[in-house]
């Protein structure tokens, strides 16, 4: 027998066998998204419950499969979640609660912080299957994999057969790893958010601004989805984002990307986690145009600079006449995070030739209320402030702001505001002495 699959085979467990080996106080870690591990914290979860174990905690980020622990009131103080990014309402609502704690971090800034700070006793990852050599990849999610496997004191996987083996600096040996169990559940998915009407305009006005041979980073949402379907006339673009997603696949497939013009990473694909659908799972599985780095290293602003053309297409919750974009409250509430969004918009200004685009409807709650604001709303987030804005896009046209004075701003932004409501802002702006 090869000598990795007698070791495999020594180490495999069952998910209750490795949750028996958490003890109250420990601080665990998991991966994100879909590479988040299911079987071992229910097992935690169920071990605390029955043995009356406190203050075990998981740090996470996007937590879906396990959000229902988060809420459980049953676990608080037993079993509690640490995160930097807010993805469901289940963990929103028990972030609001107190029972979840937020630490705010660039998404770059995340591996230094498992290392220095969060500092895990253990680190729990849904892998793909070993190959013959005894290499796991941690397939759609790298962006904190190799810093928690160097911070933490053990090592537990759950292997299961749907994770895509993905290429990059994605990969753990068997003999790094404490012990192992099996499962075979599906990823978690995530259906592509619909585009509505407007998302398709603003995606029109977007795509002017993306040259050919530009690499692109795309985040979740309806505008970058609806950006991605019009940027079907593009020739040879690249992509480097920290969220690969369905809508990318599309222009793979038809050529659109190419990733033969990219400064660094030539003809490949850069990204640091996917979350989507299972096609795009099966589509990943073994493609070697499509690497995973840690998240370090892709969202790095400077690394982000050094791709000629790099062209960053995020969204926000509101933003005020002074070129100040909240993406992570409403006022005070916690929402999302921070993620990667500031990232890429330093990276971005970094790039020769490169472009960072903050893109919004310009109203909500059926055009009642305005997003394009005086100032925030109270308690808000400042997400990207006013220094580092570059465009801005609604459905009534996208604006530089970078470069341009306060007043000069303050007039472009209600210029791209619902028609209703330039009056009043325009009246706000005087209040303010803004022109």
């Amino acid at each position: 027998m090869n000598k990795w699959k007698e070791i495999y085979k020594e180490k495999l467990l069952t998910a209750e066998e490795i949750a028996a080996n958490i003890d109250s106080g420990m601080v665990c870690a998991s991966l994100i998204g879909a590479g988040e591990s299911e079987s071992i914290p229910k097992a935690i979860a169920e071990r605390a419950l029955k043995e009356n174990l406190v203050g075990i905690k998981q740090y996470s980020q996007i937590s879906l499969t396990n959000s229902s622990l988060w809420s459980n009131k049953e676990l608080d103080g037993r079993f509690n979640h640490i995160t930097s990014f807010c993805n469901t309402n289940q963990v929103r609502e028990a972030l609001w609660n107190n029972q979840v704690e937020y630490i705010p971090c660039y998404y770059h800034q995340i591996p230094k912080l498992v290392e220095d700070y969060i500092k895990p006793d253990v680190f729990y990852a849904k892998v793909s299957p070993m190959d013959n050599h005894g290499y796991f990849s941690f397939g759609t999610s790298a962006d904190s994999a190799m810093s928690m496997k160097k911070a933490a004191k053990k090592i537990y996987l759950e292997v299961n057969k749907n994770v895509p083996r993905t290429h990059g600096n994605c990969f753990i040996h068997i003999t790094e790893v404490d012990a192992l169990c099996e499962s075979n559940t599906p990823l978690i998915e995530i259906p592509s958010k619909k585009i509505s009407g407007i998302d398709e305009i603003i995606g029109g006005y977007i795509q002017e601004l993306v040259p050919d041979e530009a690499t692109i980073q795309l985040g979740i949402g309806g505008i970058p989805n609806a950006v991605a379907k019009v940027l079907t006339n593009k020739h040879n673009l690249g992509i480097h984002t920290e969220m690969f997603t369905d809508s990318m696949i599309e222009l793979l497939e038809q050529g659109i990307v190419t990733n033969s013009k990219k400064t660094i990473n030539e003809g490949k694909s850069i990204a640091t986690f996917a979350l989507g659908s299972r096609k795009m799972y099966e589509y990943l599985n073994d493609n070697v145009g499509i690497e995973f780095h840690p998240v370090d290293y892709v969202n790095d602003p400077n690394i982000i600079g050094m791709n000629d053309n790099l062209i960053s297409i995020n969204s926000c919750i509101e933003v005020d006449l002074f070129g100040q974009f909240c993406s992570e409250s409403i006022g005070h509430k916690h929402f999302s995070g921070i993620g990667g969004q500031v990232d890429f918009v330093r990276g971005a200004q970094k790039s020769k030739g490169g472009k960072s685009i903050i893109a919004i409807q310009s109203t909500a709650k059926n055009s009642s209320i305005t997003k394009i604001k005086p100032v925030l709303t109270s308690g808000a987030i400042v997400s990207t402030s006013r220094s580092e804005a570059d465009y801005a896009a609604t459905e009534y046209g996208v604006v530089k702001l970078r470069g341009e004075s306060i007043s000069e701003r303050a007039k472009a932004l209600i210029s791209i505001s619902h028609p209703n409501f330039r009056e009043y802002l325009t009246f706000e702006a005087k209040k303010m002495s803004l022109f």
